[in-house]
């Protein structure tokens, strides 16, 4: 590793020691060099690695042992939403199947938020759904429309739990919608998703959860099909 730069020092710690984990560089068992050697190898003050370690060791990503050698441990039995939000910056080293995992996990609260919100805010989903009939047909635009349109749902669910972890993924979500909303076909589901969620709330909501849980099934099928996802 030889990551160096005089600014924010502590991301680039995170950058190397995760990157390092997710890429098997570090795997799981493993101890991390000492914290001089470690400090060196980055570039940065012993202070500022201490620091950043520990952050990540209350993630789950490492394990601190005070006279002994910090451990790598293994994220997907330590970590917790800190974890989540950490690795979600770092899209292009994430291990093989974790985006499918995710979009199973958004395919089973989605539905149930657009419900709620659909029950208790109809008016305001309508009105921004009506905004898809003028959508560019551009990867770009659709990206900022599904995110905002994601949201929306989750801000008139009336659980702030549900913006908070959707709010954990927006990094994530920018760099990998772009991809998938490239495809003609993606773009095509998604907008027939849009008119057909319109209609199932405006027909009173009936209709909403079912709408919404057959799209999220489609979109990762797409992503299945887009390569190391």
């Amino acid at each position: 590793m030889n990551f160096k730069s005089p600014f924010r020092p502590a991301q680039y710690v995170e950058h190397q020691v995760v990157t390092s984990i997710l890429n098997g560089g570090y795997p799981p068992g493993s101890a991390l060099p000492n914290e001089r050697t470690l400090a060196e190898k980055i570039g940065v003050t012993r202070q500022t690695l201490r620091e950043t370690l520990h952050r990540l060791a209350r993630e789950g990503w490492i394990t601190i042992q005070h006279g002994k050698p910090t451990v790598v441990n293994n994220y997907w039995e330590k970590g917790g939403m800190g974890l989540l939000s950490t690795m979600s910056r770092y899209s292009e080293y994430l291990p093989n199947g974790f985006i499918t995992h995710l979009l199973e996990v958004r395919s089973n609260l989605l539905p149930i938020i657009a419900r709620l919100s659909a029950d208790r805010a109809p008016e305001a989903l309508l009105t921004y759904l009506l905004k898809a009939n003028t959508l560019e047909d551009k990867a770009d635009a659709f990206s900022l429309y599904d995110w905002d349109l994601q949201l929306l749902m989750t801000s008139h669910a009336k659980n702030p739990i549900y913006r908070l972890i959707f709010n954990d993924f927006f990094w994530m979500f920018e760099s990998l919608s772009l991809k998938y909303f490239s495809l003609k076909k993606a773009r095509k589901i998604s907008r027939s998703y849009y008119l057909d969620l319109y209609d199932a709330i405006d027909r009173g909501g009936r209709d909403v959860e079912r709408v919404v849980h057959s799209t999220m099934e489609k979109s990762i099928e797409i992503w299945k099909g887009l390569k190391g996802l």
